[in-house]
């Protein structure tokens, strides 16, 4: 790739990210469109939709970024909880290294790459046209001395990385004991997930469970909820729910009319009142949904599980750290969710349907990876105009053309790729929902690492060692060639990476900002939506969309800040643009939909080790192929006490994020033991996970304002 490309790629991306703010900072000023760049701020009653015009509204201004800028970490914890601010704290973690990384990389190494002419010396009479490979390690003579500042700086960012790895890993850790230590009682703290429960005849689950803990746990022992199957109750509940927007949509609308006649389409037939017909079917739905929940209810057979709560965090521990039964793979017991985080769903599968469900996400996931070569091979076409001249011959003249190819090669190759990557992060979180876990955290959690090692192999080693599938497993077959292979592919995509993170970070981020998608279907839905008395969805961060991005680029960054420094200013201004723009929509936009208290940072330290190993393996290579021998000695050393580290690191800290201590329980329990609201919390805690299916529910029909629209056909337990 020519300079002028990566500049004209950088030119469209840059115009973009301008634009985006430009129109985010006048749409979010307009009444209209509160619902989509402020739900948080107007479902909490923190800001109200002012009507009166104001020459302020239509002119754009940067307020938003000092706003979003002010809260302090402790102020984000107290509004969005421990999850948000372990986010926040992947941007800063990547600032720092990044920062260190590019002084080394544009102050010392990018000059000597510049000066080298091993391809060629630069013309800086042409600048533009100079390809971008002259700015990496492969312009550096073979043998050279200068070579030894890369291998130092290797060493450098291996120690700053791990150094930060520690530090933020004992900071997250000590952040997750303070938060459990100043957090209320909650229901998870208490309860544990009780599966394979025996059941002998006569006997139901709930009276197996009451029996065996009440005997085995007698003192600690609170109650127990048993898990009913509820797939065909949700259905007919969802459909009451779709009926009733359609009763409300239909009332709302003034100039609709409501009487429609009842045969062929509404062509022929006596006229019907659309209104009465369907309070109707509302009725008949609620009797079904009663009758449904009274036979869920008296079924015994269904799923033989249950949550089981105790009298306080020790003994609730206790019982899940202990094998409960003489068979093992009975009474199995697991660390219950919050209730609003169980995915009620998986409850309905047996074990032989989930057992099949997890070979079938391998089978899937490997599918996929197959398929997703298909666009790798066609972005690494469009980043080779010859190639892509012998494929498509007549576009040859049309190729010719100065801009036509600088946004062909620079710019259209890494937005197909970002286009396609956005179908993958909804793929593997369905992948995730059927292979058993009984919480949405822990689903997203699996999805987060599915997306994160498939965005590195399909994106990162597809594209470097872009070729046929066999040649990929070939190349992975025969470890010791790794090394080479990598030497040779990986600086050769330099060009296209720094185009990558130009285009799916700088803009990807910048629409985060804009929001797209929600502004377009706010558009299309204004129209048919006359209220503003409806309930807001605030929506919540899809944390497996966006960490995996952010630990991609994390990965580039540390394998290409030798090999092309080149590419870590265009990183530094990504991570400045997401540390803003997530702050302005974890306060304005996203509120937590559950809380794991950190636990998605041992993904992001597993990444950054995996990252560090890359690079070594890659840094062995490119001195082995410039003639350097010695100094690909002495990285060996450096993977081996890389792993050493994370070893440590897994011992010290990982525990701390699987389970609480005995000591922090116990102190816990002991804080509450004088607490007044404790008696509350235990009654509340003996129906706290009860199915919301079996909830009742209620129409308006049986209060005064039937037709009022804002008196709800359905509870809004449901």
């Amino acid at each position: 790739m020519l300079v002028s490309s990566l500049l004209t790629s950088v030119g469209i991306n840059l115009g973009l990210c301008i634009l985006f703010f430009m129109l985010y900072s006048i749409l979010k000023k307009q009444p209209g469109n509160f619902e989509v760049y402020a739900p948080r701020l107007l479902a909490e009653g923190k800001s109200k939709r002012i009507s009166h015009f104001n020459l302020e509204r239509l002119l754009p201004s940067p307020g938003w970024v000092r706003r979003a800028w002010q809260p302090s970490e402790e102020e984000l914890l107290s509004s969005s909880g421990l999850d948000t601010v372990v986010f926040m704290r992947i941007f800063i973690f990547s600032f720092r290294v990044f920062l260190v990384a590019g002084i080394l990389g544009i102050f010392v190494l990018l000059p000597l790459n510049c000066v080298g002419d091993q391809l060629k010396s630069i013309d800086f009479s042409d600048f533009s046209n100079n390809s971008l490979d002259l700015f990496t390690i492969s312009n550096v003579k073979n043998g050279s001395k200068w070579l030894w500042f890369h291998f130092c700086s290797v060493y450098i960012v291996t120690v700053w990385v791990c150094y930060l790895l520690y530090y933020e890993y004992k900071y997250i850790s000590l952040k997750r004991v303070e938060y459990f230590y100043s957090s209320k009682p909650q229901a998870h703290q208490f309860t544990i997930l009780v599966r394979s429960v025996p059941v002998s005849a006569g006997n139901s689950v709930g009276d197996t469970v009451e029996n065996f803990f009440t005997e085995y746990y007698p003192s600690t022992y609170l109650s127990n909820v048993v898990v009913r199957k509820t797939n065909r109750l949700r259905g007919l509940i969802n459909d009451a729910k779709k009926l009733y927007r359609r009763l409300v949509h239909l009332q709302s609308e003034r100039n609709q009319p409501k009487l429609k006649r009842g045969c062929c389409f509404g062509l022929f037939g006596r006229k019907v009142d659309l209104v009465d017909q369907y309070e109707k079917k509302l009725e008949d739905l609620e009797e079904n949904v009663r009758l449904e929940q009274s036979e869920v209810s008296m079924a015994e057979e269904d799923v033989r599980a249950a949550f089981v709560s105790f009298k306080s965090r020790y003994d609730a521990a206790i019982a899940f750290r202990l094998q409960q039964s003489i068979n093992p793979i009975q009474w199995v017991t697991e660390q219950a969710p919050e209730p609003h985080d169980v995915y009620w769903p998986f409850f309905s599968s047996s074990f032989m349907r989930r057992w099949i469900s997890k070979l079938l996400v391998i089978v899937a996931s490997i599918l996929l990876t197959i398929l997703f070569l298909i666009p790798v091979v066609i972005v690494q076409g469009l980043t080779n105009l010859n190639q892509l001249e012998v494929w498509l011959p007549f576009l040859t003249s049309i190729l010719t053309i100065t801009v036509v190819s600088e946004v062909i090669t620079g710019y259209l190759p890494s937005l197909i790729l970002q286009l396609f990557l956005k179908v993958v992060p909804p793929i593997m979180e369905f992948f995730s929902s059927i292979q058993g876990y009984i919480a949405h955290s822990d689903i997203e959690k699996s999805a987060c690492n599915k997306v994160l090692w498939f965005t590195i192999w399909n994106v990162f080693f597809a594209n470097a060692l872009s070729g046929s599938v066999l040649y990929q497993i070939n190349i992975i077959l025969d470890p010791k060639n790794i090394p080479a292979k990598l030497a040779v592919a990986v600086p050769a995509q330099a060009s296209f990476f720094i185009a990558y993170v130009v285009t799916s970070g700088w803009t990807g981020t910048s629409s985060e900002l804009f929001r797209v998608i929600p502004f377009i279907c706010s558009l299309i839905r204004k129209p048919f939506v006359k209220s503003e008395d409806d309930a807001i969805e605030v929506p919540s961060i899809s944390y497996h969309r966006e960490i995996p991005k952010i630990l991609f680029f994390g990965l580039l960054g540390v394998t290409y800040f030798f090999l092309a420094p080149l590419i870590l200013p265009f990183l530094l201004v990504y991570l400045c643009l997401g540390y803003i723009i997530f702050r302005n929509q974890f306060l304005n936009v996203y509120a937590p939909k559950y809380e794991t208290a950190g636990k998605f940072w041992p993904i992001v330290h597993n990444s950054m080790i995996f990252s560090l190993v890359l690079m070594h393996a890659i840094a062995i290579g490119i001195f082995t192929l410039k003639k350097l021998s010695i100094a690909s000695t002495l990285i060996f050393p450096l993977p081996v006490l890389t792993l050493l580290f994370n070893e440590y690191c897994r011992k010290r800290f990982l525990p701390i994020f699987i389970a609480y201590s005995a000591e922090s329980l116990i102190k816990k329990d002991r804080q509450d033991q004088n607490d007044p609201s404790m008696d509350e919390f235990f009654n509340g805690l003996v129906t706290a996970y009860k199915d919301p299916a079996l909830a009742p529910i209620r129409y308006s029909s049986n209060s005064p304002n039937r037709n009022s629209r804002t008196s709800p056909l359905i509870s809004s337990e449901v």
